[in-house]
């Protein structure tokens, strides 16, 4: 007898108003699960327009790494089991479903032929069988995790604008798997088939049920396939309403998500977000895609810190102001053809209320942000909060409100081009104890522009390392100059304060000292040693199109050794620890030139156990580093990282590549009680100490 797929088994037969019932939920429950969608995407489409890169192949993979086999959790093996075992166990179910109607609702009603037939038949039941046992696993997994372990990121959600939580979804998802299996169960008791071994679960599970009579058994299944469906159709149905929307909205976001480099904002309106619908289109849609999972919460060193900035909480209440910006816009239409024309003449009135309410977003969550992207790095639906955040952030520039700190640093960039309150013509004073003058890049042709930056140039900790760095690019033949007073403060930073106005006018005036440029025939390249310059110059001043390279001065080392150009007088010796800077790591990438320029001067790199992208962040960006700390700080995430790196066993040496860098970690010795035991050192001094003996 070959092996084929029974046709509603006992359904068909005996309950055939239940066969049409079945069918009359289905269309409903299709209809309002399509309702619900509707709703979002109408959420969605409150906000401003923002293109979209069309680049279908490239966005097809991501959602096949990302959403179907959750790349970003590759890290966490708890959860990628978890995740993986109900993502697919409910995806191959669904899939079989819909290959169940086809067989019977094309295939034997439409030609009387099944395709579920044979070995095709065995295969499907197998695979059914061993995934719904997965999804069972996976629920059990996660009812251990969330309410045995009750990890922190987990707890306190903030306005749970869903009727179902957690505990709900994933008892209805494991009464819908139970329930599958019992009928299952309860069929193969009744017909004992000879390959019911290929329903390996449900075989076993049927021996409970073969002692009762053969109408028992029926009418046990009759019910047990009612209230199946019943849960399938309700899940269904509810999904647009529920936390299991990420469903859909978590896949449209990762195929959505941002194709360009990570450290370009996007030119945005000064005035900023001061409500829900200021916020771009694609912006609410990572809002609305939010998982809860509390990931980014986890990697926050100002949440770590004891600041009242949680990335998940934020994101969780522009979700709510959302769905209430959304009500009101919905039930807010003109009742009458000339109440629409009024409308239509009048102002347009506010879809939402505003954000910056203590009680909704407070200056406190927004200014503690130190722009590090360590939360967007981990977010498994791509959901860019470092933007939002800046883009709340530039509201509150435009009504005055932020730290008066912040506020002098702003008044000397704008003054001067630098945030030290030092005249623009003291920038190079560094320079004037070299042997050998520095090239004016604007008077005299060069190969290379070394755009110094505010600290290398006026910070009297970091200034012998900048003397060092340009005896270095000496030694090794470089033909390099500087801007000089032409220089300005790149504006990295301070677009990320929120200032945009004064980003635009510091990158107009270092794009025309630039345009001044004398360069020689060949490479083009602007060299830096700040890796926040290194951003934004790369990322935001569109130097592509002028033939420019922009290089961070640990990339040209390892160049320059490799070639043979910085021969070593003195071997170096002993155990070090390097610290990847965010903006250099995080936001551009580079990890392997500051190690191979430290392997390459004889030092054993020992890696911290947060290290290149889990990197943690000192807590100077996002110009966090003209801002003072609050009375609710526990501890500096400086001093933090400093311990970290104390902590390793025969590391006396913590290595920096970026000057807010050693002016943090050099503090934090001296807060953290470590000075002796560990000294912190700028990646050019191990440099020079090799190559000048």
């Amino acid at each position: 007898m070959e092996p084929i797929r029974p046709i509603l088994y006992n359904i068909h037969e005996h309950y055939q108003w239940a066969e049409y019932a079945c069918y009359a939920l289905g269309g409903l429950t299709v209809l309002i699960f399509a309702y619900g969608v509707w709703r979002h995407v109408r959420q969605w489409r409150l906000g401003k327009p923002e293109p979209v890169v069309k680049a279908a192949p490239e966005r097809i993979k991501a959602c096949i790494k990302f959403a179907l086999f959750q790349g970003r959790l590759a890290s966490d093996r708890y959860a990628l089991l978890m995740h993986l075992a109900i993502f697919f166990g409910m995806g191959v179910l669904f899939i079989g479903t819909a290959l169940a109607t086809l067989d019977q609702d094309i295939g034997y009603l439409l030609f009387k032929w099944q395709f579920l037939r044979g070995n095709f038949y065995l295969g499907y039941k197998l695979s059914l069988d061993l995934l719904g046992l997965a999804l069972i696993v996976g629920l059990a997994l996660a009812f251990y995790r969330r309410y045995v372990l009750k990890p922190e990121r987990l707890k306190n959600l903030l306005y749970p604008t869903f009727p179902l939580d957690s505990f709900y979804l994933l008892m209805i998802l494991f009464l819908i798997a139970g329930t599958g299996l019992v009928v299952e169960a309860l069929r193969l008791a009744a017909s004992q088939v000879p390959w019911a071994h290929w329903s390996p679960v449900g075989n076993l599970l049927a021996g409970a049920f073969r002692g009762m009579s053969p109408e028992k058994l029926k009418g046990t299944h009759f019910f047990f396939w009612c209230l199946h469906a019943l849960l399938a159709f309700a899940f269904i149905a509810l999904v647009p309403c529920s936390k299991a929307f990420h469903l859909v909205s978590s896949a449209v976001s990762i195929y959505l998500r941002n194709l360009g480099p990570v450290g370009a904002l996007p030119v945005a309106e000064p005035a900023g977000v001061a409500r829900i619908n200021d916020f771009t289109w694609r912006q609410l849609l990572q809002f609305d895609a939010c998982t809860w999972c509390g990931r980014c919460q986890d990697q926050c060193p100002a949440y770590a810190s004891g600041s009242k900035l949680s990335p998940k909480n934020l994101v969780l209440k522009l979700d709510d102001q959302l769905l209430k910006a959304a009500r009101v816009n919905g039930n807010g239409k003109p009742a009458t053809a000339e109440a629409a024309a009024q409308a239509a003449t009048a102002a347009p009135a506010p879809v939402a209320a505003p954000l910056h309410d203590e009680q909704v977003i407070s200056a406190a969550e927004l200014w503690a942000c130190t722009t590090c992207r360590a939360c967007e790095e981990v977010c498994p639906v791509f959901i860019e909060q470092p933007r939002a955040i800046v883009d709340l952030r530039r509201y509150l520039v435009s009504q005055g409100t932020m730290n008066k700190t912040v506020q002098d640093a702003l008044n000397s960039l704008n003054r001067y081009g630098n945030s030290f309150n030092k005249s623009d013509r003291m920038r190079a004073k560094w320079a004037q104890g070299l042997p050998v003058k520095i090239k004016d890049a604007r008077k005299e042709p060069v190969d290379c522009v070394w755009f110094v930056g505010d600290y290398a140039s006026y910070d009297p900790r970091v200034l012998e390392i900048t003397q060092a760095t340009a005896k270095i690019f000496q030694q090794a033949g470089m033909d390099f100059g500087l801007l000089y007073e032409g220089e300005r403060n790149s504006g990295n930073d301070v677009r990320r304060v929120g200032e945009e106005g004064l980003f635009e006018v510091l990158r107009g005036k270092n794009l025309d000292a630039f345009g001044k440029v004398q360069w020689k025939n060949g490479r083009k390249i602007i060299i830096t040693t700040d890796p926040h310059s290194l951003n934004t110059l790369k990322n935001e001043y569109q130097f592509e199109g002028n033939g420019v390279t922009v290089q961070h001065y640990t990339e040209v080392l390892d160049e320059l050794l490799q070639a043979g150009r910085l021969p070593l007088k003195k071997k170096l010796t002993g155990r070090a620890t390097y610290h990847d800077p965010c903006y250099l790591g995080r936001y551009n990438g580079v990890y392997e030139p500051p190690r191979r320029v430290l392997r390459a001067l004889g030092v054993e790199v020992v890696e911290m156990p947060r290290t290149r992208d889990r990197s943690y962040c000192c807590g100077a960006g996002g110009g966090r580093i003209w801002m003072e700390d609050t009375p609710d700080i526990k501890e500096r995430p400086a001093e933090n990282r400093l311990k970290e790196a104390a902590s390793l066993v025969d590391v006396p040496t913590f290595v920096v590549a970026c000057p807010k860098d050693l002016a943090m970690f050099r503090d934090a010795v001296k807060t953290t009680g470590n000075e002796g035991k560990i000294i912190v050192k700028d990646i050019a001094e191990l440099v020079a100490e090799a190559v000048q003996g």
